[in-house]
């Protein structure tokens, strides 16, 4: 999958900076010409540790899907999403750390998989309603067999 949109560089600790991510990208998304549809893309990119944790530092994007890499708007960037297998998980409501932590701690150590070292995003459609208990949203996380 082919994205395109601009990306912080942040810590765990540092989830205000999302907000203002998205307030700089929002405005400008008209811009991406060449869009595959009309969801948003949150996405983090990083390296896991030895022990397959993520390091503490990675990149957040806020993007769209593009059908090819080319008339990337000044100022934004593209990226690749390399193929690979992708554990794909409906949240719904306002609490995404905890949907994550449930996959991460119940799901993952009894599925015979472990997490790839590939970027995690979420895609947000027509059921996304920013800050709304009812919102829905898809995560992707990366996962390979042991």
């Amino acid at each position: 999958m082919y994205v395109v949109g601009i990306f912080i560089s942040m810590q765990r600790h540092e989830t205000h900076k999302i907000r203002t991510l998205w307030q700089q990208f929002s405005p400008r998304r008209h811009e991406i010409t060449n869009s595959a549809n009309n969801t948003l893309i949150a996405m983090q990119t990083f390296t896991l540790k030895e022990n397959g944790e993520p390091e503490d530092n990675f990149n957040m994007w806020a993007c769209v899907e593009v059908s090819e890499l080319l008339d990337i708007p000044k100022g934004m960037k593209g990226f690749t999403i390399p193929e690979g297998e992708y554990l794909k998980v409906l949240h719904k409501g306002m609490n995404a750390s905890e949907t994550y932590q449930k996959v991460m701690s119940k799901w993952l150590p009894k599925s015979g998989y472990i997490m790839d070292d590939r970027p995690h995003f979420q895609v947000m459609g027509e059921k996304y309603k920013n800050g709304s208990p009812d919102s829905e949203e898809d995560f992707y996380i990366p996962i390979k067999s042991i």
